[in-house]
């Protein structure tokens, strides 16, 4: 405990003046973040700034040239800021090789990972089918779940219906296009809770602690319960049936509040909301799962899914893939706009994206947190880099109070740090261009 702890504690008008000011500082500071994003570029041309040659951070070299970023990096921790940059440079073989930056990134800083726990779900579902080793029974098998606890609620598109039938493509589809949880309710069930985490943790991604499904009430007791899993082939014959899963692993304990209230049952409680029961994942293990998936081969074996090139070629049509572009599931583009699940480099966009860039990614958000994990090709201008990133748009510090500022705060950032980043890659020399066409896909089929 510093100084300024104990003196908060002891003087109860000192504590009463210093909140005020955090208060006041706070308001000021989100007035200037909104009056800066509104006069920010919105082009992805935004204006390059040259590095010289001996910068050695070249991510923190950047940051300091973007004036509309700066009123959330000077204040870093307030906003729960973390990034990772990863610069890509190929050799003459077309052989890919990193280069790291972060920005206060913290593997022990919580941040509510949201729906980026999608992305291992998916990757992991098809990892499932491809041991399960039983003709017919893939990616495209008709998959039914049925509530085999109580209050276990299942179904795609708000369908709660007894015996729902999807498959497991239908739920990935879902899952990067537009980011649907009951999709994700499902891959859960599939996978079930203890597999979903020991499967991360063999990997070695050991940040992941996956408690919960998504969009959905229930104890702690009914998240380990996972429902029965039968697989169909087309003519309905049953190829393979999961009986219902229960996790009897032990959780650690956690420790992780934030803000400095909540609402409960329509009451402001006056305490830091407590997340140490909630999802839990390290910027860094998915932006590594994300490479896994995008450069399995530049990955060590044991970080890599068991997934086939099929699997690969499909994985990268729909994370990268505009609603629009989707015949089924179908997407109206004036509800689901290009940018709809692409915050870095377009945050809240409603236009159509240039033709020339295509994101690999996964976004998250929800309780003010902010979160995009992206790999961003350019074939025109044979631009590619990673980039990922998480804010907390939560300027009152309360939460369930449904007053986010992730129109006023965090899409602005995202687009504006994804635009930063895609400018410096667009004018730096490359030794050797990369052959980006493994990433071209044909989106009409």
């Amino acid at each position: 405990m510093n100084n300024a702890d104990c003196n908060r504690r002891a003087n109860p008008f000192t504590s009463f003046l210093f909140d005020t000011f955090i208060s006041m500082f706070s308001k000021l500071t989100l007035l200037l973040i909104i009056i800066v994003g509104c006069i920010s570029c919105s082009s992805v041309n935004k204006t390059y700034h040259p590095l010289n040659a001996s910068d050695t951070n070249v991510l923190d070299s950047l940051l300091a040239t973007d004036a509309a970023l700066q009123p959330i990096l000077l204040q870093k921790d307030v906003f729960d800021l973390q990034i990772i940059y990863t610069k890509i440079d190929r050799d003459a073989n077309n052989k890919p090789h990193f280069t790291d930056y972060t920005f206060n990134e913290n593997p022990q800083a919580y941040f509510y990972p949201a729906s980026t726990v999608k992305l291992p779900a998916a990757l992991l579902a098809l990892e499932k089918l491809n041991e399960i080793k039983i003709p017919g029974v893939e990616k495209y098998a008709m998959m039914t779940a049925d509530n085999s606890y109580a209050r276990q609620e299942i179904g795609l598109d708000s369908s709660k219906a007894k015996d729902a039938q999807v498959s497991v493509a239908d739920c990935i589809k879902k899952i990067f296009l537009v980011s649907d949880n009951d999709a994700f309710n499902h891959l859960y069930d599939f996978l079930g809770q203890d597999y979903f985490n020991r499967q991360l943790h063999r990997k070695g991604y050991e940040t992941a602690d996956i408690r919960h499904r998504l969009n959905i009430s229930l104890t702690e007791d009914q998240n380990r319960n996972t429902n029965a899993v039968s697989f169909y082939d087309s003519v309905g014959k049953l190829l393979y049936q999961q009986q219902p899963q229960y996790n009897t692993s032990t959780f650690i304990k956690r420790n992780n509040k934030a803000g400095k209230g909540f609402y409960r049952d329509g009451e402001l409680i006056n305490e830091p909301f407590d997340f140490s029961e909630k999802n839990k994942f390290s910027l860094y293990d998915l932006h590594n799962i994300l490479r896994a998936v995008i450069f399995p081969k530049a990955v060590p074996k044991k970080q890599r899914f068991n997934l086939t090139s099929e699997d690969y070629q499909f994985l990268y049509k729909y994370m990268s893939a505009k609603p629009r572009e989707s015949k089924s599931p179908y997407y109206d583009s004036s509800q689901y706009p290009d940018a709809y699940c692409k915050f870095l480099l377009f945050g809240a966009e409603k236009g159509t994206m240039p033709e020339n860039i295509r994101i690999f990614n996964k976004i998250g958000d929800a309780y003010g947190f902010l979160t995009d994990v992206a790999y961003i090709v350019d074939f025109e201008n044979n631009v590619e880099f990673m980039l990922s990133a998480t804010v907390l748009c939560n300027s009152d510090r309360i939460f369930n109070d449904d007053k986010y500022d992730y129109d006023t705060v965090g899409l602005p950032f995202m687009k504006n740090l994804g635009q930063l980043i895609y400018g410096y890659e667009k004018h730096r020399h490359r030794k050797y261009l990369p052959d980006l066409s493994k990433f071209k896909i044909n989106y009409k089929d």
